[in-house]
């Protein structure tokens, strides 16, 4: 190691302290909003800001080869953490930067199919959420996420499905204690002021059903998304085609701006439509017709 200007120089191996890796991400948070994330990676110039960053902020002079590396480790930790968290039973700790592990026995069933994990159990790992921003849209979910995805929605609807059964009151031929009663999951009661507990209703159970389908979901359109950058209409195509529609008034023209400028979509559906009929379209979007 030697001295440049006061800066520690690395040549080789390099430690990142928590500081360099807050001014790391706070260059490439900046520049993944900007649109500089490419399906082949970084643009050159986030690079060379990345480093002159860092150097400034942390007084290490660190090269282009060491901030390749350190994205290569948030891409690991995204890549691990993500598809451990894509599973019930562990969540994120914001506070404490570290897995909660809710469900032991799962715990163990994960780490014994996949070794890698096992080591997440007990790590920190600061500035998470821009990680995941950055680095989550590189990982896919596999087959098994997926499929354990799926497979907690249906645990979770059979769990709801038999707690309603047992607490639905029985018929005069079917009355009595039953042998097969268990109680229901924390999830699916409620107490009220006098600290009895109530079964939930049936618009209650669907409610609960309904958040681990979503999360399914969520979870098998992953593997369907293409790794192709959004294409996102600007501003400035925006005006000019509003100025090219004839006969549109200045003020119907700023609330079409202001709609199309925060849905894609709409401006999508007013350029498919002939420049004869975008006006009308245009004024029973803003509630004139």
């Amino acid at each position: 190691m030697s001295a440049s200007n006061g800066k520690k120089k690395y040549r080789g191996y390099l430690t990142w302290t928590d500081d360099m890796d807050q001014a790391l991400l706070d260059v490439l948070v900046e520049h993944y909003n900007s649109g500089d994330r490419t399906v082949n990676g970084w643009k050159p110039h986030v690079y060379t800001a990345a480093v002159r960053n860092v150097r400034e902020k942390s007084n290490v002079d660190v090269t282009k080869d060491h901030v390749m590396s350190r994205c290569k480790t948030f891409d690991k930790h995204c890549n691990i953490l993500g598809r451990i968290l894509a599973h019930d039973g562990f969540e994120w700790d914001q506070e404490r930067n570290k897995l909660v592990i809710h469900n032991e026995d799962a715990w163990s069933s994960y780490i014994e199919k996949n070794k890698a994990a096992a080591c997440y159990q007990h790590k920190v790992i600061k500035n998470w959420d821009a990680i995941s921003l950055i680095f989550s849209r590189d990982h896919a979910a596999t087959s098994e996420d997926v499929s354990a995805g799926a497979e907690n929605g249906q645990e979770v609807a059979m769990k709801v499905a038999e707690d309603f059964r047992d607490h639905t009151p029985s018929s005069p031929s079917t009355s009595g204690p039953s042998s097969q009663y268990r109680p229901g999951p924390p999830m699916l009661t409620q107490s009220n002021k006098q600290g009895r507990m109530k079964r939930f209703r049936t618009k209650d159970a669907l409610f609960c059903m309904s958040g681990n389908i979503k999360n399914s979901f969520q979870i098998s359109m992953k593997s369907n998304e293409t790794q192709e950058e959004p294409k996102t209409a600007c501003p400035k195509e925006i005006f000019a085609a509003l100025q090219a529609i004839p006969n549109l008034a200045r003020d119907d023209l700023l609330r079409a701006y202001c709609i199309l400028t925060s849905s894609d979509r709409k401006f999508e559906c007013l350029m498919a439509l002939p420049m004869d009929m975008r006006k009308d379209w245009l004024l029973i979007e803003i509630g004139k017709k």
